[in-house]
């Protein structure tokens, strides 16, 4: 069974606190579970204001469906991100 995980570096340049980062990235999380279904935690947790890294992982019986939702995630992601004052700036994408 593959297991999809995408992983998205985030620079929040609109972020002047710890709370403004948190909010930008419980919005982008709380989006992505009710849309997409798929498992989102923010790893590398540090005190950087302007900094952020967003694990993403989907589990699927077929590999084509998991391309095409994490294609699908990424898009959505970047959108919301551009929208709270965020910008994805790498994202990573592994399959197990």
């Amino acid at each position: 069974m593959p297991i999809a995980h995408l992983t998205l570096e985030l620079r929040i340049e609109g972020s002047h606190s710890l709370k403004d980062k948190r909010q930008v990235v419980r919005s982008l999380k709380d989006k992505l579970r009710a849309a997409f279904n798929v498992s989102v935690a923010e790893m590398d947790e540090t005190d950087l204001w302007q900094r952020a890294t967003i694990g993403i992982v989907g589990i699927s019986g077929s590999r084509d469906y998991l391309e095409g939702l994490m294609q699908n995630v990424e898009k959505s992601a970047v959108r919301i991100a551009n929208n709270n004052g965020a910008e994805v700036v790498d994202s990573f994408l592994d399959y197990i």
